[in-house]
Parts: C-alpha cells; structure tokens; sequence
C-alpha cells in the first residue's frame, strides 16, 4: 500500500525515514500516462462518480548497484492509495528500458494493474460483463479458455475478455478503453452528458 509507518528500533534510535511515494510528474512516464488515459475511460464508464486513476511512485532511499531508479511506479487511487505489482518493473542490472517498449504490453500492465487496485480498494469487482454479470479480465484479443500468460499465439490488442456462463462461451467484451460502447442507451447518454458538463468545467477553470 502507498503510506508507511515507522517504527522504533531500540532505545533512542529510529528507524531510517524512507522518501514518501509521491504522484508522478506529467511527462515523466509518458508511455504509462498514456496507457492510464485509455484505461481511465473504463473507469469513468462504468464506475459513476468515481474519480480517475493515477500514478503514483515510490522511490527507495539509494539507487540499485546500476546507479539508476526513478522509482516504482503503481496505478492508484486518487488519494494515493494503491494496490499490486509496480508498472514499470525492470532490472537496471539487465539493461531493461524503465517503461516496457511495446504500446499493448504497457496497456495490458496498467489495466491489470487498475483492476487490482478498484477490486482490493473499493471492494467490489471490475469491470463486469453486462451479459454473464462476471468480472473481466484484460486478455489479448481472440484467445480462448485455455490462454495463459506468455502464450506466443497471442498478439492482438488487449481487451476485456468474459469467460461466459454455463454453456463456457468464453468471449471478448471490448477492446481496453472502449466499455462505454457496451452500455445501455440510457447510461451511454448520462455518460456524454456527464463528460460534457466535465468539460465545460474543466474549460471555465482555464
């Protein structure tokens, strides 16, 4: 989770305070920033008055033996919260990049890494098939029951993927980013009226 507590370590002496987490700069990770955007759309269409995700990082008091660590970035709430695996996971030591290169890996990362945090944070699950009512999972698309991670036959772009109901008709919901395409009428309407009431906000204060 993002806050720490610190606790004494014998008599007049304190433990080291560790840098707090912090949000992260607009810029600083902009492939990361840019698969957030897309992921936040889900959020803002199927979870109403919730605010968007952000990024928040955690940096460690010393640089790694590579001499090189802008920290580890989580997709968290707005308060700062979060929970899960860091986004840009890398090794210095190997000469991993800070971000991963390809575009629909790092979207992949930050919806699941999204979903973590809404599903263990407000206790509910997301997103939600509105056919089956089942929680989804970021897939590649056109995999089938059986995929697994690391499959090499497995190259579409993420999608929201639904294991289906009882007859096992596992399907692909909608591409990540996409969701409020599958709404109802009548919520996909509240949904631009909203957006557009967040817009001409967002304008006024400019």
């Amino acid at each position: 989770m993002t806050y720490f507590s610190y606790s004494r370590v014998g008599p007049g002496h304190d433990r080291p305070r560790l840098p707090q987490p912090r949000p992260a700069e607009p810029g600083e990770w902009p492939k990361l920033e840019a698969a957030l955007a897309v992921v936040n759309r889900d959020v803002t269409a199927t979870l109403p008055g919730q605010d968007a995700l952000v990024l928040m990082v955690d940096t460690r008091p010393s640089p790694p033996p590579g001499g090189i660590d802008r920290g580890q970035v989580h997709v968290a709430m707005p308060d700062g919260r979060w929970q899960g695996n860091q986004v840009n996971a890398y090794d210095p030591e190997e000469g991993d990049p800070l971000e991963p290169a390809d575009e629909m890996t790092v979207l992949t990362v930050v919806a699941e890494a999204a979903q973590e945090t809404v599903v263990e944070l407000l206790w509910q699950v997301w997103p939600v098939c509105g056919e089956h009512k089942l929680g989804m999972h970021p897939r590649p698309a056109g995999t089938g029951a059986d995929w697994y991670p690391g499959a090499t036959d497995a190259s579409g772009p993420p999608v929201w993927w639904c294991r289906g109901g009882r007859d096992g008709e596992c399907h692909d919901v909608a591409p990540v980013g996409e969701l409020a395409a599958t709404l109802p009428g009548k919520q996909r309407r509240a949904l631009r009226r909203e957006l557009r009431r967040t817009e001409r906000g967002r304008d006024g204060r400019r």
